[in-house]
C-alpha cells in the first residue's frame, strides 16, 4: 500500500478545493433563489444558509491555498497562489484560481462591511460574486487533478448545473426587466385642442415685457414676438 504521508499536502489541498467548489455553487444557487424569489416564504431561511455556506467556501479556500505551500511537487511560493499569472504551473488556469479565490473572500466578507459599503452598493458589488464563481468552475476544470474523471464531473454537475439555471433565469429576468421598461412618451401625432386661457392668463395678455425669452414650459414664446 502506497504512504499517502509524502502527498498529504496535496490530498488536502486537492480535497479543500473540490469542498471549496461544491459549496460555493451551493452559496451561489441559495443567493440567486433568494434574489429570483423563486421559494417565497423561505427567505430567512436561505440567507442563514446562505451566510453559513459563503463562509465555509472561504475557509474551504484557504485551506487549498496554504496546504499547497507544503507540497513537494510544485514547491509553490507564497506569491505564486495569492499573485495572478505568477506561478509556472498552468499559469492561465492557476491565475482563474488566484483571481475566484480572493473574489470569492471579498466577496464573501464584504458582506459584513454592509454600514460602511452602503446596501446599495454592496448589492452592486455582490453581483460579481457570481463571476468570481465561473472562474473558479474554469480552475477546477482546466488545472484540477480530477477534472477528467467521470465521479469528479457527475458530483459536480449535481450543484454546478442548478446555479448555472438559476443564473440564467436572473440575467434573463433582469433582460426583460430593462427591456420593457415605461413607454415613451409620444412626441407626435394631434395635439390636443388648447381650452379656453385662465382669467389670470386673459388679463395679462396685453402686457408684453421687453427682455429675453420666457419659457412656459411646453414652447418657448419671445417676448418680442406678437401673442396670437
Amino acid at each position: 500500500m502506497t504512504d499517502p504521508t509524502p502527498h498529504l499536502f496535496w490530498i488536502t489541498s486537492r480535497a479543500a478545493g473540490f469542498a471549496a467548489l461544491v459549496l460555493a455553487s451551493l452559496a451561489v444557487s441559495l443567493g440567486l433563489l433568494m434574489s429570483t424569489k423563486l421559494l417565497k416564504g423561505k427567505t430567512s431561511e436561505l440567507r442563514a444558509a446562505h451566510d453559513t455556506l459563503a463562509l465555509a467556501t472561504i475557509v474551504a479556500i484557504v485551506v487549498h491555498a496554504a496546504t499547497l505551500l507544503g507540497d513537494q511537487f510544485l514547491h509553490p511560493s507564497i506569491f505564486d497562489i495569492s499573485i495572478p499569472f505568477v506561478s509556472g504551473y498552468k499559469t492561465f488556469w492557476a491565475s482563474l484560481g488566484v483571481v475566484a479565490g480572493w473574489g470569492l473572500i471579498l466577496l464573501g466578507l464584504s458582506y459584513y462591511a454592509r454600514r460602511w459599503v452602503g446596501a446599495v452598493r454592496w448589492r452592486k458589488l455582490h453581483r460579481f460574486t457570481a463571476l468570481a464563481w465561473l472562474l473558479g468552475l474554469g480552475h477546477a476544470l482546466g488545472e484540477g487533478t480530477d477534472a477528467g474523471q467521470v465521479w469528479f464531473l457527475a458530483m459536480i454537475a449535481l450543484v454546478v448545473i442548478p446555479a448555472l439555471a438559476l443564473l440564467f433565469t436572473r440575467l434573463l429576468r433582469a433582460g426583460r426587466g430593462t427591456g420593457t421598461g415605461v413607454p415613451r412618451p409620444r412626441t407626435g401625432g394631434t395635439r390636443a385642442p388648447a381650452g379656453p386661457p385662465a382669467p389670470a392668463a386673459a388679463q395679462m395678455s396685453n402686457i408684453r415685457p421687453s427682455g429675453p425669452t420666457l419659457t412656459t414650459g411646453v414652447v418657448p414664446i419671445s417676448a418680442s414676438s406678437p401673442q396670437h
